[in-house]
């Protein structure tokens, strides 16, 4: 089932998405939900991020180029960073690059959505807490990151987390591709399993280290290939069983100290 939240006559909306129709739902979209009877064609309405999360948190240098390069054991301690939820915009939104930011780079990936209170939860029962999943879109400046490896600033720019354009639930995270398209061309096209940190495995960690709450978002790393963009280049990221999370990079004239 694909889920999206949108706005349409100036609300905002939750809807399951049906071939070119939306199917708009009254209610917790995470716990008890139902149809309000409107369906309403996708054209007529503009699509948002499909979560509000109070955190969003992503792992660094998640994959690798093959299975052979997959090392034995996993790291002690993953790396993660957090991105706040003032850098989330939605489909077809704009990235804004502010002036003074040299290099942007693009980084297409599975994003989890968790559906319920998650604390302390064992690696094979985290599917249970999943709601589903969703394409994020890592935009980093990497001349903001701290020279001791503080990534923050460099990851925390207004729009540089773009989020979309479905919730899927009905997915098997292990049997999907990342893919990415720059002005048409693909950059990025890698399958889940070639991921360092399992997703059951991040998740089950995250959890023994803060509570995860329904709507949060875990970005599960980039595969390789994501590189730099420039004012007007069109990002498209991809999963085929979710759709395709299209923004255009803007560049700003606001000013910012590095």
């Amino acid at each position: 089932m694909k889920f999206t939240r949108f706005t349409h006559k100036g609300e905002i909306h939750y809807g399951v998405v049906t071939g070119d129709d939306i199917s708009v739902i009254e209610g917790d979209l995470y716990e008890d939900w139902s149809y309000s009877g409107e369906v309403l064609p996708l054209e007529q309405v503009q699509l948002l991020a499909p979560v509000e999360p109070s955190k969003i948190i992503g792992i660094g240098a998640n994959y690798v180029g093959s299975t052979e390069e997959r090392p034995e054991e996993l790291p002690e301690i993953p790396v993660f960073f957090f991105k706040p939820s003032s850098s989330m915009i939605g489909p077809e939104a704009e990235i804004i690059i502010p002036d003074l930011v040299g290099e942007v780079k693009f980084e297409s990936e599975l994003a989890v959505v968790i559906g319920k209170e998650t604390r302390n939860v064992a690696e094979e029962d985290v599917l249970d807490h999943i709601f589903g999943y969703t394409i994020g879109n890592d935009v980093t400046a990497p001349q903001f990151f701290h020279e001791d490896g503080h990534w923050t600033v460099g990851k925390s720019f207004d729009t540089f987390t773009p989020i979309g354009p479905y919730i899927e639930t009905e997915l098997d995270p292990s049997q999907v591709s990342v893919k990415a398209d720059i002005n048409g061309v693909e950059t990025q096209n890698s399958p889940t399993n070639l991921m360092i940190v399992p997703l059951a495995h991040m998740v089950s960690y995250l959890s023994k280290v803060m509570t995860l709450e329904p709507g949060d978002v875990i970005l599960t790393g980039s595969p390789l290939g994501a590189h730099f963009v420039k004012n007007q280049d069109v990002i498209e990221c991809k999963i085929d069983e979710i759709g395709t999370l299209r923004n255009r990079t803007i560049k700003s004239s606001v000013s910012v100290e590095s």
